[in-house]
């Protein structure tokens, strides 16, 4: 046992000094790998054998790291630094990812890597998002972190940060595949989702330790969100967006891809409602998108999602028979969470978008009409209640119970 250890960390470290090379990517690897039979013969080629396959700049770095570099040390070294490496003969190796075309050689990671026997969907979408997304976004992920169904992203502020965390919230796990060396926090505001995804999830990069975050990075990168997941979310994305990147690598890989369809005149939904055109699914709900993912995935998740709603549902039932314990709202009431709302506060709530409106917005879809002041004072109560949320001066939105 001991011995066949050695042997895979032997391997591996053959491996993560070729994937360190300039100019090697998984394609060359690949081709490499094939010829040589295994990365230690990679490594002992001879000069001419390998010239047919790497450039002229890259055969020159092969060559020069072979005579300096010993690639036990190198992988000693990473390994003391508390980052993972594994490669695509390891049994440890993402499963979904062996499926998907031109999958990487080799993937770098810190905390943990996903778990195979758990479903897992990715969510992406605008950076610079609106409330309206935000708010998919936080539904979402806390949902999807409830049921422990994993959630992969990009670690991007905007839509693929908020899910992840919001995730995390409610004790479920998520994965940031990065576009940068696992050792770099890129973009640096998401530091503390970053240390706490090593605490309670994983961070992975097919990139080598230390790879700054260029820009010719990320549509790679793309195709390992999407490829670590079951399904694709997209909420918000403009018509030009890189979103859309991950959409068609997503496609190509035969994943099935949901979008949150927007307003016509909302630049951020343009993109999202041409996927729709296009026949992507549509995402109307948490719970009605993951109905149709535990149909997706034909039982790999089904009893677990069984469980919890049979729980629910025994939960509701039992609440139902204890008669007299809990007083039923008036009429004209609305429950929000365990207490109702007073009747004056009803209309206003229902008069509430998830989309800001101004005061003078919610006043018009308030039957009868309120003078701006009581309409103001009113809004006030139901953020103190937190079933409004102010996002600018005069400007609210509804947060549902």
């Amino acid at each position: 046992m001991r011995g066949q250890e050695n042997k895979e960390n032997k391997e591996r470290a053959f491996a993560l000094w070729l994937c360190s090379l300039p100019g090697v990517g998984d394609r060359t690897a690949e081709k490499l790998l094939q010829h040589f039979g295994t990365w230690e013969n990679v490594y002992r080629a001879k000069e001419e054998e390998i010239t047919p396959y790497l450039r002229k700049g890259s055969l020159e770095a092969f060559l020069e790291s072979r005579e300096k570099t010993s690639p036990m040390e190198r992988y000693r070294g990473l390994q003391e630094r508390g980052i993972g490496f594994v490669i695509r003969s390891d049994k440890e190796y993402p499963d979904r990812l062996r499926e998907i075309p031109d999958p990487p050689q080799g993937i770098f990671y810190r905390g943990r890597l996903p778990d195979n026997r758990r479903p897992a969907v990715a969510v992406i979408g605008a950076r610079d998002c609106s409330e309206y997304g935000r708010y998919v976004a936080s539904e979402l992920g806390r949902e999807l972190g409830r049921r422990g169904i994993s959630v992969i992203s990009g670690m991007a502020r905007g839509i693929d940060g908020i899910s992840q965390e919001k995730a995390l919230e409610t004790g479920g796990v998520s994965y940031g595949v990065l576009g940068c060396g696992v050792d770099i926090c890129y973009p640096r505001q998401n530091r503390p989702l970053y240390d706490r995804l090593l605490q309670e999830g994983g961070l992975l990069s097919s990139y080598v330790p230390g790879t700054p975050p260029l820009a010719r990075n990320f549509p790679p990168r793309n195709r390992i969100v999407s490829g670590l997941a079951d399904a694709l979310v997209v909420i918000e994305a403009r018509d030009r967006s890189g979103t859309l990147i991950t959409v068609d690598m997503a496609l190509e890989q035969g994943k099935e891809v949901y979008v949150v369809p927007g307003r016509v005149t909302d630049r951020l939904s343009d993109g999202c409602n041409r996927l729709l055109k296009q026949g992507a699914g549509v995402f109307l709900s948490p719970e009605e998108f993951l109905r149709e993912l535990s149909e997706l995935t034909a039982g790999r998740w089904k009893t677990e999602t069984a469980e919890t709603e049979e729980a629910e549902t025994a939960e509701t039932e039992t609440e139902g028979s204890m008669e007299g314990t809990e007083k039923e709202p008036e009429e004209g009431t609305v429950r929000c969470g365990p207490d109702p709302l007073a009747p004056e506060l009803v209309p206003i709530y229902r008069a509430l978008d998830l989309c800001p409106l101004s005061v003078e917005q919610i006043g018009e879809r308030v039957k009868g009409g309120l003078d701006e002041r009581k309409l103001s004072l009113y809004l006030m109560q139901l953020c103190m209640l937190k079933r409004a949320v102010q996002v600018s001066p005069g400007h609210f939105r509804r947060v549902s119970p």
